[in-house]
């Protein structure tokens, strides 16, 4: 028979250790995009979260568990803003394609820490590398996927619209990197406008490529008529 579990002032144990863990996370954050991978150790993690090495333990075993944790969180928030935006109802593609991106950046600028560890010290932290080169090819496929619902039958079909999702995700990267660090001094508005018109118009299919085969041709005409 299993004991109950014992609780604080109306709190399980379990709340109070993904309490703890979400002040892990929030001051991994916090160092990670202020003063950058290096300076983002446990000794300085936990002293932000004013918590003990013991409790670092309880949810981490190692520092670059808890990297890795705050640049996968980074990816879901950038994920659900984009994807909120292409879900709004209405639009043309490139509309569409406008308000994600626009949302992308707006996220990243809004929260300078989290520009910072998703386009900067994903980059440049050794720990993140190899995460950051997965979650490129995770945002890859989620183009693809999304310009199917963007275009209809009108969207590139494989591995069409996996190339696209490649060039456009791993230059925005680029784009994105540059822009954040100052190397290249241009207007937010300009940033929006490029990559949206890149988007809509490579994610589709041009007049001489074959349609994707697995579309019925009723929908490639609805699409067009749209």
């Amino acid at each position: 028979m299993s004991m109950p579990k014992r609780s604080y002032r109306g709190v399980s144990s379990q709340q109070r250790r993904d309490q703890r863990r979400e002040q892990l996370l929030e001051a991994g954050l916090d160092l990670l995009g202020t003063e950058g991978w290096q300076q983002t150790t446990m000794t300085a993690v936990c002293a932000r979260a004013g918590l003990t090495e013991r409790y670092f333990y309880e949810s981490f075993a190692h520092r670059d568990e808890l990297l890795l944790a705050v640049l996968d969180r980074v990816a879901e928030r950038i994920r659900d803003v984009g994807l909120r935006a292409l879900a709004t109802p209405g639009g043309d593609p490139y509309r569409k394609a406008t308000a994600a991106i626009s949302a992308f950046v707006d996220l990243l600028t809004g929260d300078p820490r989290i520009g910072r560890v998703a386009m900067l010290e994903s980059a440049a932290a050794e720990p993140l590398r190899t995460r950051r080169h997965e979650l490129l090819r995770e945002f890859a496929q989620l183009i693809a996927t999304q310009a199917q619902a963007l275009h209809g039958a009108d969207a590139l079909s494989p591995p069409h619209d996996q190339i696209a999702g490649l060039l456009l995700t791993g230059g925005l990267a680029e784009l994105l990197m540059a822009w954040l660090s100052g190397e290249l001094p241009v207007d937010r508005q300009n940033i929006i406008d490029v990559a949206a018109t890149l988007f809509a118009a490579a994610t589709r299919r041009s007049p001489s490529q074959p349609r994707d085969p697995a579309m019925p041709a009723a929908t490639e005409g609805s699409t067009r008529n749209g």
